[in-house]
């Protein structure tokens, strides 16, 4: 199943203030896998381009995280990550010491690489007090072929 535009703006507009937010945003509206989002690299962004380059995932191997290649070449896509590098900066200042600079964008509440079992157990949670019907993460990211290109300073996107 893959919701309508109608259904992930409510999903999107009903989670705005979880700290995965831009994380899922870029895969329902963008496309990236999830390994994708997990794997971003804060050096694959460049904010004053608004661009970031897929250049690696994170998957998951017997319980074990390992770092790989993306699945496809899919090229850049344009985003405006700021507001999240922001929050991130608050996080990394309140943990302090015990922050793991793991050099991803979007990371666990110490810094370290995300778990993608995890973070699809964490959507799914999501979904479930939203009322929408329910998908796997690896769906959400299917609807963004339903979108319209999107031009806005906060998001837009451009192909290699």
């Amino acid at each position: 199943m893959v919701w309508t535009p109608t259904q992930t703006g409510a999903f999107l507009d009903a989670i705005v203030e979880d700290e995965y937010y831009t994380l899922f945003h870029l895969v329902a509206l963008r496309g990236l896998r999830r390994g994708e989002a997990c794997g971003l690299r804060r050096e694959d962004v460049d904010l004053k381009a608004r661009t970031i380059t897929v250049a690696t995932q994170l998957v998951e191997n017997d319980n074990e995280v390992e770092e790989s290649a993306p699945k496809s070449h899919a090229g850049d896509r344009v985003v405006a990550l700021r507001r999240h590098r922001a929050q991130q900066d608050e996080a990394r200042l309140a943990a302090g010491v015990a922050w793991i600079d793991s050099g991803r964008v979007f990371v666990s509440a110490d810094g370290a690489w995300l778990q993608p079992a995890w973070l699809s157990d964490h959507f799914e949670r999501l979904v479930g007090r939203t009322g929408l019907p329910p998908i796997r993460l690896h769906d959400l990211r299917h609807g963004a072929a339903l979108w319209p290109t999107v031009t806005s300073p906060r998001l837009s996107v451009s192909a290699r």
